[in-house]
């Protein structure tokens, strides 16, 4: 399995894991900004401020989404 599949099933897991006492904007924001940090290093191909922005990014989408 190569390096990036391991960090996104790794970050995947701890972020489910870590919500349990969370509300869910909570849990939305943290899941956004995993999924975008993610998305972030992959479209630029491991770019430390490519992570970041694309973790800002998904935290904020997933703090303004409502369940």
């Amino acid at each position: 399995m190569s390096n990036w599949k391991r960090v996104m099933v790794a970050t995947l897991a701890l972020t489910t894991f870590g919500c349990a006492n969370m509300t869910p904007q909570q849990q939305n924001t943290a899941i956004g900004a995993a999924v975008g940090g993610v998305a972030g290093s992959v479209l630029t191909h491991g770019s430390a401020l490519g992570t970041v922005g694309g973790a800002a990014v998904g935290g904020v989408i997933g703090n303004q989404i409502r369940r």
